[in-house]
């Protein structure tokens, strides 16, 4: 065995403490890149569109009519919310066009970004959850047909093998959020929380098998959230509300075991993620903290201009939430609030515009980022492009 004072053992000593600091700096730091397109993967908190052009035109879903769209594009465009949501101002900060949907576009330029993302879309595939009693799904695109779906149309969206690779390595690749549906299902079917408790491992493995194969495809930026405090969203207080205060939190009004559900969700889905980065150094893995992003509005609403206690949906009617569940957003007998703006909630689940515009602040600038990004190599004419493009956008649309 070799001595503390051998030169052999000494290099391995210092190419063992490099090799650690190297992967540890990896994994705390982002690499800067201007990104070039943005890939987005997902369920109604990233849909731009998609659900609305799968649907029936003669059978239009309730987000097809106003208020839905009425704060910035003046039309309902297929966002679940009044306005723009968080891929949009993404979009915006990088200076890309907002990203169009890909289900049911024509003629739609998938040069500087492709949308994915389905309202209703769940992590797990339908024929897992229909063995557990859920039959009532809004769509049958789950991640893996999202997936699917790419890789099939990746001949069209980058012709050649070298401007594929060169699209996957500058993309900002949005990896949800998604799985917030496959727990909402259960729930609503009356599952225990127990049993719903059971999905997370799997919606969490479901997301990871996906960001993996993606590496695989040449991905090298992973934006990946977490959930939404669940206990917070209008659909749940309604769906649970009890006369018994010790559920909820004293300063917020949410319903506590809710929230450490959703916390329970985001603990195992960083620790996948963490392992994922040791797998994948050259890889830059950031975590969205979707949770403690909008957890804050419930807990110090006037301090981001949003009325006291807002629990309320600025589109809804009915029950101490202005929400029932038969009476939806978008149909005759439900109007919108006067000003969304002073609203975090737009319906039972999404946000308004104005919730969408701090969290994604949040998320690009600090501190809901894990790691957070850099942007030291973009420079301010990229950031007055952005608002340029969305000019562009309201001009021709």
């Amino acid at each position: 065995m070799a001595s503390l004072d051998s030169p052999l053992l000494m290099k391995l000593i210092i190419f063992f403490l490099l090799s650690t600091f190297l992967v540890t700096n990896v994994s705390s730091k982002t690499q800067c890149r201007e990104f070039k397109s943005i890939i987005s993967f997902g369920d109604s908190i990233a849909d731009t569109g998609n659900f609305l052009g799968l649907s029936d035109p003669n059978n239009l879903p309730h987000f097809a009519f106003p208020p839905y769209g009425e704060t910035f594009f003046h039309h309902p465009t297929g966002r679940f919310s009044n306005g723009r949501v968080i891929i949009d101002f993404i979009a915006e900060f990088l200076s890309l066009p907002l990203v169009p949907p890909f289900y049911g576009s024509q003629n739609a330029n998938f040069e500087k970004g492709v949308n994915f993302a389905v309202g209703g879309a769940t992590a797990l595939e339908h024929s897992f959850l229909e063995e557990r009693g859920i039959d009532f799904f809004n769509t049958n695109v789950s991640l893996a047909v999202q997936l699917s779906s790419f890789k099939e149309s990746l001949p069209n969206l980058c012709g050649s093998p070298s401007d594929c690779t060169d699209m996957m390595e500058n993309a900002l690749i949005l990896m949800g959020e998604i799985g917030l549906n496959d727990y909402f299902y259960l729930f609503f079917v009356g599952k225990s929380i127990q049993e719903v408790k059971e999905l997370i491992p799997l919606v969490i493995t479901t997301v990871s098998s996906a960001i993996t194969e993606l590496i695989g495809m040449g991905g090298k930026t992973f934006l990946v959230p977490g959930q939404f405090p669940m206990g917070c969203l209008v659909a749940y207080l309604t769906l649970y509300q009890t006369s018994n205060i010790e559920e909820y939190d004293p300063l917020t009004g949410c319903l506590t075991w809710l929230n450490k559900f959703g916390e329970n969700h985001d603990s195992q889905l960083r620790a996948e993620l963490n392992r994922i980065q040791k797998l994948y150094p050259h890889v830059n893995i950031i975590y969205a903290d979707y949770y403690n992003a909008l957890l804050r509005f419930y807990q110090e609403p006037a301090k981001f201009g949003f009325m006291d206690r807002p629990l309320c949906a600025c589109c809804g009617v009915g029950g101490p939430y202005n929400y029932t569940s038969v009476s939806q957003c978008g149909t005759d007998v439900v109007e919108g609030c006067s000003d969304p703006s002073k609203y975090v909630a737009w319906d039972g689940v999404h946000m308004t515009e104005a919730a969408y515009r701090l969290m994604s602040e949040g998320i690009l600038k600090g501190p809901y980022a894990v790691p957070p990004f850099d942007w030291s190599c973009l420079s301010s004419e990229i950031k007055d492009k952005g608002s340029s493009n969305t000019k562009n956008y309201l001009l021709n649309n």
